[in-house]
């Protein structure tokens, strides 16, 4: 579940007896869970307190040899492949978790450090991923190739939708800590963000993607505002999203052309700056157009 705290990206985890964090899951029970979306909604409200609003189906995880904490709850023999079917789920207020539950919101980019290029290129791309990749990459010009696209090397550009690219690249080159733990590699030789449980950085990487590349298209990041919002905390909120700073004036106008929001003529107030208007989503419009998504014209702060 994703939530946005003053336009910072948050998701709901819990914590595992290992002591690493994961995403609420649970498994499905035929007999008692009359369809998935119930039995996701279940496990996330039994695990967090949380009830889910919005939520759309993911993707299908099976690939061999996933380690699956909890597994062996769900009848599975050890030598079964367990399927996981993952969900995108957002909500407009992140309220705090209960203190009966194991389950905290926490900033998704502890868990991807290189993907937030909000202010500038993240230093631990050119500082400590890029020479690792480099000496993987060595004489094999498709990995080194691989590289420079999902990191931007070189002068690539940076792509922010390759968010499940760039995670199993590094998986693949031994340098995130659960390649060693589920991959029977080496410890990596330095700490590229948080390790989740079992596979659970792949799954979130593969929402954030998803989730970066929706917001053109489709007006989903207005599931993640309140009913009334600034300009101001929309740009906020895409950029969060996005790891990108935007073209203030060029969001703005797009914006405006599209006519996804209209002003309420109220304006905020107890911020301590100026006066802002408060907008609303336009919902029925939006469906009445093709693509009403969001223009994101970033703005370069490299």
């Amino acid at each position: 579940m994703v939530a946005l705290k003053d336009g910072e990206p948050n998701l709901l985890v819990t914590r595992r007896p290992s002591g690493e964090d994961a995403l609420p899951f649970g498994p499905f029970d035929p007999l008692n869970h009359r369809t998935f979306d119930l039995s996701l909604r279940g496990w996330v409200r039994e695990q967090t307190g949380f009830e889910i609003g919005y939520v759309e189906q993911l993707y299908t995880f099976g690939d061999k040899d996933r380690e699956t904490p909890g597994a062996t709850l769900s009848g599975a023999q050890p030598d079964s492949r367990v399927i996981s079917v993952g969900y995108l789920a957002l909500t407009p207020e992140p309220r705090p978790a209960d203190a009966s539950f194991e389950a905290r919101w926490q900033d998704w980019y502890q868990y991807f450090p290189w993907e937030d290029h909000r202010t500038r290129r993240p230093p631990i791309i050119d500082a400590e991923i890029a020479p690792r990749l480099r000496t993987w990459a060595l004489g094999n010009e498709r990995r080194l190739e691989r590289a420079r696209l999902a990191f931007g090397l070189d002068g690539a550009r940076w792509i922010e939708e390759r968010v499940l690219e760039r995670y199993e690249l590094l998986f693949e080159a031994g340098l995130v800590a659960e390649c060693a733990r589920d991959a029977g590699l080496p410890e990596p030789d330095v700490r590229l963000g948080a390790s989740m449980a079992s596979d659970h950085r792949r799954i979130l990487a593969t929402g954030l993607t998803r989730l970066r590349g929706k917001i053109k298209y489709r007006p989903v990041v207005f599931e993640l505002m309140p009913e009334r919002f600034t300009l101001s905390a929309l740009q906020r909120s895409v950029e969060g999203i996005l790891g990108l700073q935007l073209h203030t004036q060029n969001f703005r106008r797009a914006l405006d052309k599209a006519g996804l929001v209209s002003g309420t003529g109220l304006m905020e107030t107890g911020t301590g700056g100026r006066p802002a208007e408060l907008f609303i989503f336009r919902r029925d419009h939006a469906s009445s157009i093709s693509a009403p998504g969001l223009a994101t014209p970033r703005k370069s702060v490299d």
